[in-house]
């Protein structure tokens, strides 16, 4: 309670309301004592309400001034009433236009905690936004976006706005400490060295600020992976290193690039997922793992995470005695 009201005095002050409200204040005392003085037959919480209710403009007319002098005083207090009235109320829809222009144009500072981070806006980020949005873990999760664009380039509320380069001051007014995952993309506009640069650059920044924070950078030269493993980067995506080998294999394999689509699309169809090994599987052999989650969860296990390795053992061998602390990289129509 405190904090609210220490909150909304320093709003006043800080926005010059205090003196508007003072002069509001004065002519209410002025109307009161002056309906007071000039009507006989009004007492003085009346003559208060009067005042207030005049001021206000809703004007009840439960009382009203009969005499000369209280006539005046009413015309005074309902001429001026609605200048002032105007001025308060044009000042806080000023205060929150102000702000909501600020926050599209990507002016604020955040503290949100375990947040996602997105570096870079392009054609990519606007995909990768619609398949976290179609995702119900992340459905409704603030997203703050770091980009050197003129203003927040989608509607979603929950997604929040930083104008400027992808630098250390930028990554602070997003809260980079406490962040949970972040997404660093490459600048269309420069050339690709310079654009892996930049990503690189990003990624040491947010590692020696939040080494906890997950982070994943996509690439245009595979060269340029060493020095996002020498950053501690959790995951690496070289575009065209994957697009290439999707195609090839859908060369080889017709339908491949289909099945991927789907697997890697949250809107449609079953999703992979990786989920934590359930206790009652805990140091079980592999095939009794897949063949209980697919008898009890309808869901196929294709991999396990060592994440005491930090490797992923594909198709593993049906007598791979599984952890308690390993993971599960399943496909299933929802996160079990």
């Amino acid at each position: 309670m405190k904090n609210i009201a220490h909150n909304i005095i320093k709003f006043v002050i800080k926005e010059n309301l205090h003196r508007i409200l003072l002069i509001m204040f004065l002519l209410i005392v002025f109307g009161a004592v002056g309906m007071a003085i000039f009507e006989p037959n009004v007492n003085w919480d009346n003559a208060l309400w009067w005042s207030i209710v005049t001021l206000t403009t809703v004007g009840y007319g439960d009382i009203a001034p009969t005499t000369f002098g209280g006539r005046i005083v009413g015309s005074i207090i309902m001429i001026l009433g609605i200048g002032i009235l105007g001025m308060f109320t044009a000042t806080i829809a000023s205060v929150f236009v102000e702000q909501k222009l600020k926050v599209n144009r990507g002016m604020s500072n955040y503290d949100f905690t375990n947040h996602t981070i997105i570096c870079e806006w392009n054609y990519r980020a606007k995909e990768i936004l619609r398949e976290l949005r179609s995702d119900s873990r992340v459905l409704d999760q603030p997203i703050i976006l770091i980009a050197d664009i003129d203003e927040k380039p989608v509607n979603d509320e929950n997604l929040h706005f930083i104008k400027g380069e992808v630098d250390e001051a930028n990554l602070q007014r997003a809260n980079i400490a406490a962040a949970k995952t972040v997404v660093i993309l490459g600048d269309d506009k420069l050339d690709n060295n310079a654009r892996d640069a930049q990503v690189v650059l990003a990624a040491l920044i947010i590692e020696s600020i939040n080494p906890s924070a997950y982070t994943i950078v996509e690439l245009v030269n595979e060269q340029n992976v060493a020095h996002c493993r020498k950053a501690h980067v959790d995951e690496i995506i070289v575009l065209n290193e994957f697009s290439s080998r999707l195609i090839a294999r859908a060369a080889l394999d017709h339908g491949i690039s289909k099945v991927m689509s789907e697997l890697l699309s949250a809107s449609t169809g079953n999703n992979l997922y990786q989920v934590p090994v359930p206790r009652e599987l805990a140091d079980q052999s592999f095939l009794v793992v897949f063949s209980e989650m697919k008898r009890t969860r309808n869901s196929i296990v294709l991999a396990v995470y060592r994440r005491d390795q930090d490797i992923v053992i594909s198709n593993p061998d049906v007598d791979l005695k599984v952890a308690a602390n390993d993971q599960l990289v399943i496909v299933s129509q929802n996160e079990q």
